[in-house]
């Protein structure tokens, strides 16, 4: 089990999240990273948080990155989750318990067309919608104290309104 720990937003997030881009960047061989984006709750201002900064990278192919990315990551103090079940991407964590007191990072790596892409609708929709931002962040400290224990329950409690907004997100999108 993995506690959840939500913290106010910091508006430091979007500048370590750039520092840990430009590390990314130099460490990552050249023609892997094809897109990076700050994601999660981290990426939206105002909203409560587990205090772990999102990347999500585009890369040409799974396998290229499997290939290519595991041991400059591991230099960056990444551990990489090789038993993933989500097999349509690549995940690291930076500050991985208990080599480190407390994750800092994660790394989602994925193609460009990839289902985590989609994602990024919903963040876009809380950016623009702080309303809908501060329902959110509602829900998150109902569902952190009730799953304090469970990293993944409060992860699964909150799926069906990200998938809903997510919809009205993604239905917004294709209209405008």
């Amino acid at each position: 089990m993995d506690e959840v720990s939500l913290v106010e937003y910091d508006p430091a997030w979007p500048t370590m999240y750039a520092a840990e881009a430009g590390r990314l960047r130099e460490a990552l061989p050249p023609g892997l990273i094809l897109a990076m984006e700050h994601f999660g709750s981290t990426a939206i201002p105002g909203l409560i948080a587990k205090p772990v900064i999102d990347i999500l990278i585009a890369v040409p192919s799974l396998e290229q990155a499997r290939a290519s990315a595991v041991a400059p990551m591991g230099a960056l103090g990444y551990a990489f989750w090789a038993d993933n079940p989500k097999r349509d991407r690549l995940f690291f964590v930076k500050g991985l318990p208990p080599a480190a007191p407390q994750r800092t990072h994660h790394v989602h790596m994925t193609v460009g067309d990839g289902e985590m892409w989609r994602r990024l609708a919903f963040r876009d929709h809380l950016r623009a919608h702080p309303e809908e931002a501060a329902r959110y962040a509602a829900l998150k400290r109902d569902l952190a104290a009730r799953h304090r224990e469970d990293r993944e329950a409060y992860t699964e409690a909150k799926s069906g309104y990200v998938e809903m907004v997510l919809a009205i997100a993604l239905q917004r999108a294709n209209h405008s």
